[in-house]
């Protein structure tokens, strides 16, 4: 039963997100999607969904920086609808850093949304969430483990939130589950998207010999909130079986 149940998704304006939105929608659920630099995009989502289901969707603008005032946070989105249901932790940054490139802006950048959002979004919100036997799902990423070469950052704040996944699990249980989702080639990177060789260079390396599509990541997010009731701590590669060959 979905029914007034609501999901608040960082980062649900565009690619991944985008799908999970839709997907989620779709089965009944409300959203609260937040998004920093796609207005357009979210504001074209919240149309969307609300023409097919009346006040289902809002959306919240919101840049996770190191000064973020997550309890002002927390009061705002409580003002949609009342309860959070769900948290998935999905805004995320992406960009190489090479040695010369390893300083405290990239650092700051990318940590800050990639680790230490997830973080202080669950200690906000776990209150509410332990109220309605809720969960927590993080987008993850299988270059989690192992490392992505000249990405030193991004690897350390995905690898730092495929921990956070599993502490928060054993700290906030049995209330709260909190699982992972971790893409493989699900979407190509906007430096890639004109890559063929680089693109059929990984496609080779995937026992199933193709990329995946945004909804293979939805379709294991609604199994984790919905039909998965014993499962809490764990990490799902959705990837074709890439890492089988990594």
């Amino acid at each position: 039963m979905t029914k007034n149940k609501t999901i608040l998704i960082t980062g649900g304006a565009k690619r991944i997100g985008l799908a999970i939105c839709r997907y989620l929608h779709d089965r009944g659920y409300n959203l609260i999607v937040t998004y920093n630099r796609s207005s357009k995009e979210a504001n074209a989502l919240k149309k969307e969904l609300n023409e097919s289901r009346a006040h289902s969707c809002d959306i919240v603008k919101m840049n996770f920086t190191g000064s973020t005032n997550f309890s002002k946070f927390y009061k705002q989105i409580m003002q949609s609808f009342g309860r959070i249901d769900v948290l998935i932790n999905n805004a995320s940054k992406f960009y190489p850093t090479k040695m010369p490139m390893v300083n405290e802006k990239n650092w700051n950048d990318l940590i800050n949304t990639n680790l230490k959002t997830p973080l202080f979004l669950s200690k906000v919100f776990k209150d509410e969430l332990k109220k309605r036997k809720g969960s927590i799902i993080n987008i993850i990423d299988i270059h989690a483990d192992p490392p992505l070469k000249d990405h030193i950052i991004y690897n350390i704040s995905k690898a730092g939130l495929l921990s956070l996944t599993k502490t928060l699990a054993k700290d906030l249980a049995p209330h709260i589950r909190v699982n992972g989702v971790s893409p493989g080639a699900i979407m190509w990177p906007k430096q890639d998207l004109s890559n063929v060789k680089k693109q059929n260079e990984i496609l080779s390396r995937i026992p199933l010999k193709r990329a995946g599509v945004p909804n293979n990541i939805a379709e294991v997010v609604l199994f984790l909130i919905e039909h998965s009731d014993y499962i809490t701590g764990q990490n799902i590669d959705v990837d074709g079986g890439r890492k089988l060959n990594m």
